[in-house]
């Protein structure tokens, strides 16, 4: 068989178990096996048994409104609610989706999009039955910095069928089925924000505080700033690119609106909820505010308003004092922040002048006076270890949070794991310790996507042409929010 007609490789099936009693059963994805094998996660059997989406019996349904932080996490957190700790397995794993479906392969001309379209999204990355379906992919660029995104050119310009040299696949939008919104209580829809990879988003890291409407997000407040790093990279766009002719906040804003006003036309409760790890939880707080902002998550025709959640892991910080009086006060945004106490990532920006090193009076009048490193975090924090898993050597990712929420079970008591295979950890890194036996980087395609074509060469498997561009109503939804493209 020609390459050309060689269907996408399957990607590993990866057991997402979790603490849960038996509702449904979904069929996990099955990739290319060798006679005789077997999935050792599971033993001999070839489903996953789990409520779904991991909520209990109903009682997310009742709850909802309390886990999407309504009464900010008062009296879940130590010990954590086994309910929301269920929830925030789910939203990390929607985060670490991002990393998983990202096409890393500097040799693929695809590099730098994603692996997988969307409408099988879900079950390329071993989330079949997850209960959401993507509606939007996202794409960012910071187009300012004139940097590529890889070491080498994939295509011509040409060829527009080919991926971007200086967009990126940043996230997707997602929502959540009927039948799962039936067993959660309302209609979800999520935004999952990708972490750093790319070259020019780590320049886009390392950046100093600018006010916000300057950035071209609108805020009435002109005293509330955020890292300029961060916003450049969900404002920028590249007019010459097909994939980024809208900017990320653009793409994000445009959805969430077109999805909120279809639900609540549909007279369904609705609901906001944002993710992101790293630097994708730096974008997923910027959005959150910026979707509250606008109004998107409001329909006026009937005075409906979703309300809108954060569930970031290993965030930064993102603002100054203003920003967080805004977010949380202002506009009524929850935000959760799931952190390892040794991580670093979180303690910056703001290393000297912060919420954790000065009272909020002393860093409002360091502020004032124009100094540039005032940053303070927002919402809530949960504080994981990952010193108290005897499986994890001392190293920081997004699967090991999700590991380390497994077997939490409050500060001082200790570390129990609840039925997430710990292999997860080791899917696309080296942090389980060596007595476990798991190969490290064990998630990746058969022959990394080489096939074997008639001539008996090897070559890089073809992917789907497909790739989803923007949709045609998008200028629609931003004109309903009164903004524009160019704003």
């Amino acid at each position: 068989m020609a390459a050309s007609a060689i269907s996408s490789c399957p990607s590993l099936p990866i057991a997402h178990r979790r603490p849960t009693h038996i509702l449904c059963q979904q069929q996990l994805p099955t990739g290319r096996r060798s006679a005789g094998h077997r999935d050792w996660r599971h033993g001999p059997r070839s489903q996953v048994t789990k409520t779904s989406s991991g909520h209990y019996d109903g009682e997310l349904a009742a709850r909802w409104r309390e886990i999407h932080g309504s009464g900010n996490w008062e009296g879940l957190l130590d010990p954590i609610d086994p309910v929301l700790r269920a929830e925030l397995i789910r939203y990390g794993e929607f985060a670490q989706a991002t990393y998983d479906s990202f096409d890393y392969d500097r040799f693929s001309p695809y590099s730098g999009s994603c692996r997988y379209p969307a409408k099988t999204f879900f079950q390329d990355v071993g989330l079949a039955g997850v209960g959401y379906e993507v509606s939007r992919y996202l794409y960012a660029t910071s187009n300012d910095l004139k940097l590529p995104n890889f070491g080498n050119l994939k295509h011509k310009s040409a060829d527009d069928k080919l991926w971007s040299e200086s967009g990126t696949f940043i996230g997707y939008v997602a929502v959540s089925t009927d039948e799962e919104t039936a067993c959660i209580g309302r209609r979800d829809i999520a935004v999952a924000w990708r972490g750093t990879i790319t070259r020019l988003e780590w320049v886009a890291d390392l950046k100093t505080k600018k006010p916000l409407v300057e950035m071209g997000v609108p805020c009435p407040d002109p005293s509330v700033k955020v890292e300029m790093g961060f916003a450049e990279l969900y404002t920028g766009k590249d007019v010459d690119c097909r994939f980024c002719r809208y900017s990320a906040r653009e793409q994000a804003l445009a959805e969430v609106r077109k999805l909120v006003e279809l639900y609540h036309g549909r007279g369904e409760e609705v609901s906001v909820t944002v993710t992101g790890h790293s630097l994708g939880s730096a974008l997923a707080m910027l959005n959150a505010f910026n979707i509250a902002e606008t109004g998107a998550n409001a329909t006026p025709d009937d005075g409906s308003t979703a309300p809108v959640c954060v569930f970031s892991f290993a965030g930064p910080r993102v603002g100054n004092l203003s920003f967080r009086r805004r977010f949380e006060r202002e506009l009524g945004v929850r935000a959760l922040r799931v952190v390892n106490v040794h991580d670093g990532v979180p303690k910056v920006p703001g290393a000297f002048f912060n919420e954790a090193a000065f009272p909020e009076p002393v860093l409002r009048a360091v502020d004032v006076l124009g100094v540039g490193g005032v940053y303070t975090h927002l919402g809530v924090p949960l504080e994981l270890d990952h010193k108290a898993s005897p499986f994890l050597k001392d190293t920081i990712d997004i699967t090991q949070h999700l590991h380390l929420l497994d077997g939490f079970r409050g500060r001082g008591g200790g570390f129990e794991p609840r039925g997430r295979d710990p292999a997860l950890v080791n899917k696309s890194t080296d942090f389980l310790r060596d007595e476990h036996m798991v190969p490290p980087v064990w998630y990746q395609a058969e022959n990394k996507g080489m096939v074997r074509a008639e001539d008996g060469r090897w070559v890089l498997l073809p992917r789907h042409r497909d790739i989803d561009e923007h949709p045609e109503d998008t200028d629609h939804h931003l004109q309903r929010l009164g903004l524009t493209a160019s704003s």
